[in-house]
C-alpha cells in the first residue's frame, strides 16, 4: 500500500492535471465567445443592409404605385366624363339632328 506522501503527491498531480485542462476549456469558450462576437456582428451587418434594401425597394414600388393610381384615376375620369357627353348626346340626338341641319 502507498504511503500518504505517495498518495499526496498523485492527487497533486491530478489537481494539477485538472488545473491545465479547466485552463484550456477557458481559452476554449473565449475563443467561442470571440467566434459567437464576429458571427453577431456579421449577421447585425448583413439585417442592416437587408433593411436599408427593402426600404428602398417599398420606397421605390410606393412611387410605381402612386403613379399608376395618377395614371388610372386619370384615364377613368376621362373615360366618365365621355360616357357623360355620350350619354348626353344621345338622350338628347333628335334636338342636336335639328340644330344640325
Amino acid at each position: 500500500m502507498a504511503t500518504t506522501t505517495e498518495r499526496l503527491g498523485i492527487v497533486e498531480t491530478k489537481v494539477e492535471n485538472l488545473n491545465e485542462k479547466i485552463d484550456d476549456l477557458k481559452v476554449d469558450v473565449k475563443e467561442m465567445h470571440d467566434c459567437l462576437d464576429k458571427t453577431r456582428e456579421t449577421i447585425e451587418e448583413k439585417l442592416e443592409q437587408m433593411y436599408q434594401a427593402s426600404c428602398a425597394q417599398h420606397a421605390e414600388m410606393s412611387k410605381k404605385i402612386s403613379t399608376m393610381e395618377r395614371f388610372k384615376d386619370k384615364w377613368m375620369y376621362t373615360f366618365g366624363g365621355g360616357m357623360i357627353v355620350v350619354s348626353w348626346a344621345s338622350a338628347h340626338a333628335d334636338k342636336l339632328v335639328t340644330i344640325l341641319k
